[in-house]
């Protein structure tokens, strides 16, 4: 009896690694915590450098005040700045801002991050150059993991199609893990710079592999379209609970809390990755060459580079700008980015399935549109409650941009090329990632040199004027090779990219 149920249970873990719905849920669930940890320090890592510049800063100035013959005051100073529990609390909107514990004493008001409590000046950073820098030092990090991913995806997607999906798949989950456990206890500028890059290593492993496994198992163009909008919620959801999330959990638990929340939910996930490991797939595509070579690709591409550019460039700028003009508390500079995470979710969802009847050249020239719009729109905002139509704008925009060309390029490779599709999604994550590298480096560089409201007209401007391309789109022509195959040799083709 053991020895069956042991039969039928190994039967049924076969069938389920063959199963398009577990390899949907994998997908999902590795976008979901992917994304989850790119926006949990959306929130975070301005206001936690910003405090450990200031910290640092005040020490060097009143180092005098601290006696070097007491071993506690310089223990509780250096604990302090792993611990963000201890808290110095003025009554005003940045209240709770973690102080080390060596300078709640001694500290004068005109050295502190902080307005003294009985002071009627609002309770908010100064926009000095300490604070203007944190755009440069910030945007630098938020691009490292795209850069790195950038770096590594060319060497993915080749890689995807020699030894197949599921090895790439859970090496992604290992790096992410212990990129999540780097998050946790980093405390330096250095390692969360270390950490953030080597999460790009893994979210290239599981982006370029998961929508290759997706475009292989859903060869039907709608079909195709629909699992992509359904795997993109994945990412949507991280999206939109990364930053409340963070930030939340910052101001009331400390830095460390939300990272290893995440490193647990990465373990689980570890076991559905597992399920899928054992299958192996060879198979021999089109050059990253000669689909680099096809325009009607690269337009597809440039749609997800310059949408995604749009609030690559708002998540570091953003709560920077926020607590230059609005002084607001640490969980307000995650909820600002939950509108465009809300939309987000609901245009992946709606045009997954929507983009394929309307044309999914006119939804991402649409898309285009509204995002440039909205950008746009951003700077006129005076309080939270002004972000709210933009950012939702912004989301529910990249969702119709996102779910109408990730399905395309499976389309494009179908009608023009070898229908194996590690390469092609290994370009678009290379499409999404020089968006979120150039976005948050140039852009940090862009808000301090000239503005914060130039910054959002530039990438506005540039994704209205990049909309029109997408009407090239419309109707691309098939190679003739690929038009004049017969019967027979499509249906060997289909068996050869079986998952």
């Amino acid at each position: 009896m053991i020895s069956l149920r042991k039969f039928n249970l190994l039967s049924w873990m076969r069938e389920e690694r063959q199963s398009r719905k577990l390899i949907l849920v994998i997908v999902f669930i590795a976008l979901l915590l992917d994304n989850m940890l790119l926006t949990v320090v959306v929130p975070i890592i301005p206001s936690y450098l910003y405090t450990i510049d200031d910290a640092a800063a005040n020490m060097a100035k009143n180092h005098t005040t601290a006696s070097p013959h007491t071993p506690s005051g310089t223990f509780q100073t250096i604990v302090s700045l792993y611990d963000n529990s201890v808290r110095v609390t003025s009554g005003g909107p940045m209240d709770s801002t973690p102080i080390p514990l060596g300078q709640t004493q001694g500290v004068s008001s005109s050295t502190s991050a902080l307005t003294p409590h009985n002071s009627t000046q609002p309770d908010c950073p100064k926009a000095d150059d300490q604070l203007l820098n944190e755009n440069v030092k910030v945007g630098l990090l938020f691009a490292s993991k795209a850069t790195v991913q950038l770096i590594t995806n060319p060497f993915i997607g080749p890689l995807t199609n020699r030894i197949g999906y599921q090895i790439p798949m859970f090496a992604g989950f290992c790096i992410m893990f212990l990129s999540t456990i780097m998050f946790a206890f980093s405390s330096s500028y250095t390692l969360l710079f270390l950490a953030r890059s080597l999460q790009g290593v893994g979210s290239s492993c599981s982006s370029v592999a998961g929508m290759g496994m997706l475009a292989s198992v859903y060869t039907d163009d709608e079909e195709r379209g629909n699992a992509i909008g359904i795997a993109l919620g994945g990412l949507a959801m991280g999206v939109l609970v990364g930053p409340p999330f963070g930030s939340v959990m910052y101001e009331f638990v400390g830095k460390t809390a939300p990272f290893l929340i995440l490193a647990v939910l990465a373990v689980l996930d570890g076991a559905l990755h597992f399920m899928s490991l054992f299958s192996r797939q060879s198979q021999k595509g089109s050059s990253l060459w000669s689909l680099m070579k096809d325009p009607y690709i690269l337009i597809a591409a440039g749609s997800i580079c310059f949408a995604n550019m749009a609030i690559a460039m708002l998540e570091p700028a953003l709560p920077i700008w926020m607590m230059e003009t609005m002084c607001p508390r640490k969980w307000q500079l995650g909820i600002a980015f939950v509108p465009a995470s809300i939309s987000y979710l609901i245009g992946t969802n709606i045009f997954g399935v929507l983009a394929h009847k309307m044309g999914r050249w006119l939804c991402s020239l649409i898309g285009m549109v509204l995002v440039g719009v909205s950008i746009l729109c951003v700077p006129f905002a005076k309080d939270i409650y002004g972000l709210i139509l933009p950012n939702f704008g912004v989301g529910f925009a990249i969702g119709m941009v996102d779910s109408s060309m990730m399905p395309i390029m499976g389309y494009l490779v179908d009608l023009r090329h070898v229908s194996v599709y590690g390469t092609v999604y290994a370009i678009a994550d290379v499409a999404f990632c020089m968006g979120f590298a150039l976005g948050p480096s140039a852009g940090g560089a862009i808000a301090k040199s000239i503005g914060f409201s130039w910054l959002m007209t530039i990438i506005g401007v540039v994704d209205i004027l990049f909309a029109p391309l997408c009407y090239f789109l419309r109707s691309p022509p098939g190679r003739e090779e690929k038009m004049a195959i017969l019967p027979g040799e499509a249906e060997r083709e289909e068996l050869e990219t079986e998952f």
